[in-house]
């Protein structure tokens, strides 16, 4: 009897279970780097959340923004309201706060710049325009001694 000239030891009976390719047609195969594929994995996750957060902060900023400004309407409004104000004022219009020499405020109907000289008030607060809501939207302010 012939022998068989191929090594049993370098051989298998299933080579569907080897790790590589078991004849020179078959495919390559690689081993997975599963530290590089998972660092990748993390770096994206990463960069994508904090990209998220980012937003999320511009827009609770803007929200605080918006809020200071709510906060600061209200507050004039409730000046202007406890100010002596001898007219009734109309929706859309301007009028101008001042203080006066004993720290009561005062609203008119006359900007700082109309009239003619020093004003005769101890300081201009706010240039404002009454909303339809009755709150008061502030145009500028100013401090004049």
């Amino acid at each position: 009897m012939k022998e068989n000239p191929i090594d049993r030891d370098k051989i298998t009976e299933t080579p569907s279970t080897l790790p590589y390719a078991h004849h020179v047609g078959g495919f390559v195969i690689k081993p997975i780097d599963k530290g590089r594929i998972k660092g990748n994995a993390v770096a994206a996750m990463v960069q994508q959340t904090e990209m998220q957060l980012a937003q999320i902060y511009k827009q609770m900023e803007l929200l605080a923004a918006q809020a200071s400004a709510l906060k600061q309407r209200m507050d004039i409004s409730y000046e202007i309201y406890g100010a002596d104000m001898n007219f009734r004022p109309n929706i859309g219009h301007h009028y101008y706060l001042y203080e006066r020499e004993d720290n009561t405020s005062v609203v008119s109907m006359v900007a700082p710049e109309e009239w003619g000289g020093k004003i005769p008030f101890a300081a201009f607060r706010a240039e404002v325009k009454l909303l339809s809501d009755h709150t008061w939207e502030i145009i500028r302010t100013e401090i004049k001694a």
